[in-house]
């Protein structure tokens, strides 16, 4: 079966936000054996509603639309729908408490006759009631195609997605079995990877697609197939990865459905009882930002500095002024003195340290645009790693946090 999504609001036309929505509905609907087929992004206009709807149909089984529920004049989505499929609009006395009884609960300003005018919805119509929001989701169904509207706000619609539309799509439509497996690599590029097996490919089955999904640093390599025996699907792509993993074995690190390489990182430091500090520069604290997003850090991370500055480093760390006038701030013996000196300041087992110049551009006297040197400083000693990671700064940065992840990883695993 099929879908697309239809994304209703000028917000995403005009890049005021971004739609996030649709990676959750492209996952959500993959998962229950649902091919999204397109992903449209349309005004908040009557006649470009209806026409798109139109177009989708012709594509589509399935129709899911987000954006244009709410209380205000410029969201016409439900007067839209209610005309396109010869409905109107009455009023739903249990959606209706439940909107003022949130009103009650949660917002000090008095309610207002359009935010009562929310409990007006299509007759005909199947309504989902939101019950974190004003905004209800409607299903409506004609000889060729379901539309599903659901509110804009992301966590609105997912709620709706995981409680009521997942569900009662499944009970409407007989689908296959789609698997996808995921197998991450860092540090090798994807054409270096494409040589070392395309043996391997090449012997695939014609019902198993490989797709290579390259980052910064990284490269996921997604293995899909679907079919009607979800068993024998997991099994034949479970033995090609088994296939697999030997000819990348030293840049595997474990299957993007299971967990991100800084969650293994820190299931492995409890695991050994050890922890980790930081000492960040050009990465400007997004090292610690990716640890700490997840709960349980503070089990093994200890904390760190975004010493940015060049006397933040001598202050905060310990590096050497002489250190600092002989090799440039930008050098493997200063990102080995302010590993070192994390290690100390906060007592851990490992700590990371980036230095380098992420641009755009290089000043008299300092390394060249994007020239980084991470340091490492484990139970056994400091060392040191020189990379030169291109000339955008953005790609400079989140490359250094990668390439720090995947040698943190590498000294994990080798003690």
């Amino acid at each position: 079966m099929t879908a697309e999504l239809i994304t209703i609001g000028d917000e995403i036309l005009i890049g005021q936000i971004v739609n996030t929505n649709a990676v959750f509905l492209s996952k959500s609907l993959n998962g229950i054996g649902f091919e999204v087929v397109q992903i449209t992004s349309i005004s908040d206009q009557p006649e470009v509603i209806k026409k798109t709807i139109d177009e989708a149909r012709l594509r589509a089984d399935v129709l899911l639309l987000t954006g244009g529920l709410g209380p205000t004049n410029d969201d016409v989505t439900k007067h839209t729908l209610t005309d396109y499929f010869n409905d109107r609009l009455v009023w739903y006395p249990e959606i209706l408490s439940h909107i003022e009884t949130l009103f009650k609960k949660y917002v000090p300003t008095p309610i207002s006759d359009s935010n009562r005018a929310q409990a007006q919805l299509p007759e005909k119509a199947r309504i989902f009631k939101n019950t974190i929001g004003t905004a209800s989701g409607m299903w409506f169904e004609a000889e060729d195609v379901v539309v599903v509207s659901m509110p804009g706000v992301p966590y609105e619609m997912k709620s709706l997605i995981n409680n009521e539309v997942l569900s009662a799509l499944q009970e409407k439509f007989d689908t296959p079995h789609i698997y996808h497996k995921t197998i991450m690599t860092y540090g090798l590029g994807e054409s270096v990877i494409a040589d070392r097996i395309a043996d391997w490919e090449a012997q695939l089955p014609s019902s198993i697609k490989l797709a290579y999904l390259p980052s910064l640093g990284r490269v996921r390599l997604r293995l899909s197939t679907k079919g009607i025996d979800a068993a024998l699907l997991h099994s034949q792509v479970d033995a090609e990865v088994a296939k697999l993993r030997p000819l990348i074995e030293d840049v595997y690190y474990g299957e993007e459905e299971e967990e991100p390489i800084e969650v293994l990182i820190g299931k492995q430091l409890q695991k050994q009882g050890q922890t980790l500090a930081l000492a960040e520069s050009c990465t400007g604290g997004l090292i610690a930002s990716r640890m700490t997003t997840h709960p349980g850090a503070s089990a093994f991370f200890l904390g760190g500095g975004v010493t940015y500055a060049t006397s933040s480093k001598t202050h905060l760390l310990g590096v050497s002024e002489t250190i600092i006038a002989k090799h440039g701030v930008v050098s493997a013996a200063v990102a080995e003195a302010m590993a070192k000196g994390a290690q100390q300041t906060l007592g851990s087992d490992y700590a990371l340290a980036t230095t380098g110049n992420a641009g755009p551009t290089a000043l008299e006297g300092h390394a060249d645009v994007g020239t980084v040197f991470i340091g490492l400083a484990t139970p056994d000693g400091v060392e040191s790693f020189r990379f030169v990671m291109g000339n955008n700064r953005e790609r400079v940065m989140q490359k250094t946090v990668n390439k720090a992840f995947e040698l943190l990883f590498k000294a994990l695993h080798l003690r």
